[in-house]
């Protein structure tokens, strides 16, 4: 990558909007500092519902239960928990044909480079594991990627399973 495609920081502004416009009734997360900004908007939020889960299993699980409610959530964990998570990611989200979305924070990214290049750090794992699922993935580098959030929603209604946005760079 270089310096004219560094990822950029999204306001969390911008993607509260985007969730809104998207229809997102309820974010189940299992927080992490990379989007902190975007959960204190949340919890303030009276449009949209923040659950806080324990672990990726439960966040998953307590999401295929707000869809068979017909809630339209959005399952919120950091690459970390995507690996955390892959056993429920497949068992519930892809076994079940749930159209889920995540937004996976790539906590500790070096914003100069691409993810898959960070060699010395776990986040070049997030997208060849959600390649290995086949499970469609955009990556989100600056305030104009936010509109990928609906494309997000009408992929995973589309395939009947479960699509990933990565949020490249910290909100703000």
């Amino acid at each position: 990558m270089t310096s004219a495609s560094e990822a950029r920081a999204v306001p969390a502004a911008d993607f509260y909007r985007a969730m809104v416009d998207a229809g997102i009734t309820d974010v189940v997360a299992v927080p992490d500092t990379h989007v902190r900004s975007l959960i204190t908007l949340l919890l303030d939020s009276s449009e949209i519902r923040f659950i806080q889960a324990a672990t990726e299993d439960e966040a998953i699980t307590l999401a295929a239960g707000l869809m068979v409610g017909g809630r339209k959530p959005l399952v919120q964990i950091q690459h970390a928990g995507l690996y955390a998570g892959v056993n429920h990611l497949r068992g519930v989200a892809m076994d079940g044909a749930f159209p889920m979305v995540f937004m996976i924070g790539l906590l500790g990214r070096d914003p100069a480079r691409a993810p898959r290049e960070h060699f010395e750090s776990l986040v070049r794992y997030a997208e060849p594991i959600l390649d290995a699922l086949e499970i469609p993935h955009h990556l989100i580098d600056g305030p104009e990627g936010v509109g990928l959030l609906a494309t997000a929603y009408e992929e995973a209604e589309a395939r009947r399973g479960p699509v990933a946005i990565l949020v490249g760079e910290q909100t703000s």
